[in-house]
């Protein structure tokens, strides 16, 4: 459906078939909703290799006949479903947005916690401020705001974030633990996830996580649940605050999805915070999904998406950023970059530096 072929090899019927899809993109999205919500997309599913035909689906769904038409015969323009001799069956694409746990994840975080606040897009590039986060309340950034979401909304924003971080814990921590550290600070802990693997990965490590208070305070009942909290350390902090004083006496660092919450002048002064609280023989292990490192094109068009969700929601001046950018940040605050581990999980790159 979205092709990026250049203008060269794209014929024109093509590049104006792509430009009606983007025009009409809206229709598609909340038409797709509307199959789900319904339960169309789940009864065509259920019929299997047989199909359903229209009847059917109507009195299935208890949905009137003209609604059920008017979805339906969009979704066969979309792609989304395909009709033979009357019986209605998804394909490939309906299949995946049904059943695939990836696309139901980004699904439901674009219904429920981006498609409104998206409108305010273009005020939040002129601004540089996260113009969209306003449909939540009075809020300057996101962060602080997470945890007083609506419901639906927040464990919309929670299943996102986690889904694609959890597919790398397993093997990031065969890396971290290669040569274990005795204590590790987990800076940007959010909701002690990757804490509490660490914890029950290691009987010996100690874990600190520095957080803000808000986030900290869910990490800590988490870690409670888990019967770890003998080992565990909550340290609040404001990574942006220049007075912010790090935690000393740690052997690990370790920030996950965290530096790309930041502008590059902001992710300058968190490295340079981090690097002085490090001696020799310490490590900062930064895992990060970089645009140039994805194996798929839907990777890379994903995280260029999802930039925008940071200009709109986050904090105005954020992004997913390239690798050779994120490296040369790096290098300017004087840490040393001893190994780069390329598609970690879904397409995380685990960056490991030293002092």
């Amino acid at each position: 459906m979205f092709n990026n072929a250049t203008s060269k090899n794209q014929s024109v019927i093509e590049a104006k078939t792509q430009a009606q899809y983007i025009a009409f993109s809206p229709f598609i999205f909340q038409a797709t909703v509307a199959l789900q919500e319904l339960g169309i997309l789940e009864c065509i599913d259920n019929s299997g290799k047989a199909g359903i035909a229209l009847s059917d689906i109507v009195k299935s769904c208890d949905v009137s006949r003209y609604g059920v038409q008017v979805l339906i015969d969009f979704s066969i323009s979309i792609g989304v479903l395909q009709c033979t001799n009357n019986m209605y069956h998804l394909t490939k694409v309906g299949y995946f947005l049904q059943n695939d746990q990836m696309t139901k994840i980004n699904f439901a975080f674009n219904q429920h916690f981006c498609y409104e606040g998206l409108s305010q897009l273009t005020q939040a590039i002129s601004s540089g401020k996260p113009e969209g986060l306003k449909v939540f309340g009075n809020w300057d950034t996101l962060y602080p705001a997470l945890t007083s979401l609506p419901k639906k909304t927040r464990d919309s924003w929670f299943d996102f974030d986690h889904y694609y971080s959890d597919h790398a814990f397993d093997e990031a921590l065969g890396v971290v633990f290669k040569n274990p550290p005795k204590v590790l600070v987990d800076i940007g802990g959010n909701t002690g996830r990757w804490a509490t693997k660490c914890l029950d990965f290691d009987p010996e490590v100690r874990v600190v996580i520095m957080d803000l208070s808000q986030q900290l305070a869910v990490a800590t009942q988490n870690i409670e649940k888990t019967g770890y909290s003998d080992r565990f350390t909550a340290f609040p902090c404001n990574m942006l605050n220049p007075k912010q004083e790090m935690y000393q006496g740690a052997d690990a660092y370790w920030m996950s999805q965290f530096l790309d919450c930041f502008s590059a002048s902001e992710i300058i002064t968190i490295l340079q915070s981090v690097a002085s609280a490090m001696k020799e023989g310490n490590k900062l292990y930064i895992m990060e999904t970089f645009i140039d490192r994805q194996k798929y094109q839907a990777a890379n068009f994903s995280l260029n998406a999802t930039s925008l969700y940071f200009t709109c929601f986050a904090n105005g001046n954020s992004r997913m950023y390239n690798s050779q950018e994120m490296l040369s940040l790096i290098r300017e605050t004087g840490l040393k970059i001893t190994q780069q581990i390329d598609h970690v999980g879904l397409g995380h790159t685990l960056i490991i530096c030293e002092v």
